[in-house]
């Protein structure tokens, strides 16, 4: 499958954190992240939150089986645009879901029941402030709740154990529009 790729300047890691599994990527000094600061993202406007880096990083991690790390970039965004509202729904349903890949790839079924059911909540409460406008961050919502809630309701479907460095636990990837 040939994925989408939003920051192809975005050198992928050499694995993907699965706790247990591989070193952690921060604290660990085996880990791929060790020793890097990760500065804040600083927005030059509120309409810039989906145009940074973090966010395309996050895609591309998520799309290519980095639940972690794309949990990370996007809760980077997420604390840029104050947690709350629209955007901070938004991401944290992104968040939600990354944290979904990591629970299938520790075996854990109802942590992947249970966050795919909240990131379909939030993607929900977001469409509904929303009206008729249906993309949100260049993804559509009704597809991402969707998504999110056939996840859920086959959350044993979802469990990846295997030691692999990188498995993609998702048939779908996010494509914006």
């Amino acid at each position: 499958m040939n994925l989408p790729r939003y920051a192809p300047e975005l050198q992928l890691p050499p694995y993907s954190y699965v706790p247990g599994l591989f070193p952690h990527p921060i604290s660990d000094p085996q880990g791929h992240m060790f020793g890097a600061r990760l500065a804040p993202v600083v927005l030059s406007s509120a309409a810039d939150w989906c145009a940074t880096a973090e966010y395309f990083q996050g895609l591309d991690l998520f799309n290519h089986g980095y639940y972690w790390e794309a949990h990370e970039a996007w809760e980077a965004v997420w604390q840029a645009v104050g947690r709350g509202g629209e955007r901070g729904d938004f991401l944290k349903g992104l968040i939600k879901l990354a944290a979904t890949g990591v629970k299938a790839r520790v075996g854990n079924v109802g942590g992947v029941s249970r966050h795919a059911q909240r990131a379909a909540e939030l993607f929900a409460l977001v469409a509904a402030s929303r009206g008729d406008a249906d993309l949100f961050g260049g993804l559509s919502l009704a597809w991402l709740r969707e998504r999110a809630k056939e996840v859920g309701a086959h959350a044993e479907e979802m469990i990846q154990t295997t030691p692999e460095p990188v498995v993609r636990v998702f048939a779908f990837v996010l494509e914006i529009r």
